[in-house]
């Protein structure tokens, strides 16, 4: 057998020099991506890859669109994802959520510059819209110490520079997540602080048909993982000793094997666990004849997320009357509620509009009805008409993805029913995204 580098350096050695979106063929290259298993897995699926280069050009476009419109002198990220969306390079994305050593600028005119972990400059080489790679935007106690202060004004001093030179004479920038020390700094720099989350979120909201693609093809890796998650609890729970970790571990498994990324929650309950909603899945055992509902949270390839849920009975004896009129108001409540959906409908008309739960079920319900997905649950918040607290009065738009939500169970109770869809605003209404069936045993 030829184990040479020439003959393994391949991801695919049944293709050309590049894969389908558009990302060289080469096994040892830095940027991540899906795995040989997924590509043909699209492929038996039907589903056409996205062209990456498309999808960075797009986003960089909405970036300084939305810049300019604002009369901004640039937009300056901090937070991971919306370096992840400007730059679509990552970084020990978790490790960074908590210790933000990157950060990225981009300037009106385009001109975009990311600052790096100092060690690892080339990790965004492959993208050719990042014109500068420089090093040090740590502002945090562990990096820089008593010295934080000093480190915030260096970096606050390098950015001020940038945009003498690409908005001269603008000093609105707007920041998405700063650290203290760096707030200070820039302000002294006579900088007037924007919102950038407000940017970032309206900016990543609209998805081109690439991303789009790229958001068939994440669920598409995101439903398999699922599957292989339920057969395991079919066939392993009857047996004993399955602990709710143990069925949650597929997914994790499963979305890696894949090129995906990593998952944002724990949100995986059986049984008595189910209600109250929102508890971690654990080291409790599953038992036969119960429910198991989850929510996937997950961050699929392309940094896609899937955010999808189901609840499933697991046994082989009739699920009990009132989990099945709760499963029917729950495939009730978001079939309504996806029904309304259409590009021009604001958002508290959709709320004043949607399905009502039963009120034995009211006081359980979710947190919102509905809200925007993309590299992670994002901009807007759907409310019920009972929790509405204003500040989202926009529209939808077409290429907007949503996630649809329904959780229904009493309060007190002994089980919850968690549902939720993915979908993609068209020109005329909505398209469901998701296609993981519900539970018949439950129906």
């Amino acid at each position: 057998m030829d184990t040479s580098y020439a003959a393994t350096r391949k991801i695919d050695p049944t293709r050309g020099a590049r894969l389908p979106d558009g990302t060289p063929n080469d096994a040892n290259r830095v940027e991540i991506g899906p795995t040989p298993l997924a590509l043909r897995e699209w492929d038996a699926a039907g589903l056409a890859a996205p062209n990456l280069s498309a999808i960075r050009k797009y986003r960089l476009s909405r970036l300084t669109d939305a810049i300019q419109a604002r009369d901004h002198a640039g937009l300056l990220m901090f937070d991971p994802l919306n370096i992840r969306y400007a730059t679509d390079s990552t970084n020990m994305q978790l490790w960074n959520a908590h210790n933000p050593f990157r950060a990225c600028l981009v300037c009106p005119d385009g001109h975009m510059v990311l600052w790096d972990y100092d060690r690892s400059p080339f990790l965004s080489e492959f993208n050719p819209l990042v014109a500068e790679r420089r090093g040090g935007a740590s502002m945090f106690y562990f990096s820089t110490g008593d010295s934080t202060a000093d480190a915030a004004r260096r970096f606050a001093a390098e950015v001020a520079e940038i945009l003498k030179a690409h908005s001269p004479g603008n000093r609105r920038l707007a920041v998405d997540k700063p650290m203290l020390h760096g707030v200070d700094a820039l302000r002294q720099q006579g900088f007037e602080l924007m919102q950038g989350e407000e940017v970032t979120e309206h900016a990543r909201s609209v998805k081109c048909p690439d991303e789009i693609k790229a958001m068939r093809c994440a669920i598409h890796a995101c439903e398999v993982s699922m599957q292989a998650m339920e057969d395991y609890a079919r066939r392993e729970v009857p047996k004993g000793g399955v602990t709710e970790n143990d069925i949650w571990a597929l997914l994790h498994a499963e979305n890696i094997r894949r090129g995906g990324e990593w998952i944002e929650t724990r949100l995986l309950s059986s049984g008595p666990r189910t209600n109250p909603w929102f508890q971690e899945c654990g080291p409790r055992e599953v038992g036969e004849n119960e429910i198991l509902a989850f929510d996937t949270d997950l961050i699929g390839p392309y940094g896609i997320c899937t955010d999808i849920s189901r609840t499933w009975w697991l046994g082989d004896s009739p699920a009990p009357a009132p989990m099945r009129t709760a499963m029917a108001h729950a495939v009730e409540h978001i079939e309504a509620n996806m029904a309304l959906i259409r590009p021009g409908l604001t958002i508290p008309e959709w709320s004043a509009a949607s399905h009502r739960l039963a009120p034995i079920y009211t006081a359980g319900r979710y947190s919102c009805l509905a809200h925007g997905v993309g590299l992670c649950d994002e901009w807007p918040h759907v409310a019920y008409p009972e929790d509405d607290h204003g500040g989202f009065d926009y529209p939808l738009l077409p290429g907007m993805t949503l996630c649809v939500e329904a959780l229904v169970g009493e309060t007190p109770g002994e089980f919850c029913i968690k549902l939720e869809e993915q979908v993609l605003v068209t020109e005329t209404g909505c398209e469901k995204l998701s296609s993981y069936p519900y539970d018949p045993r439950l129906i």
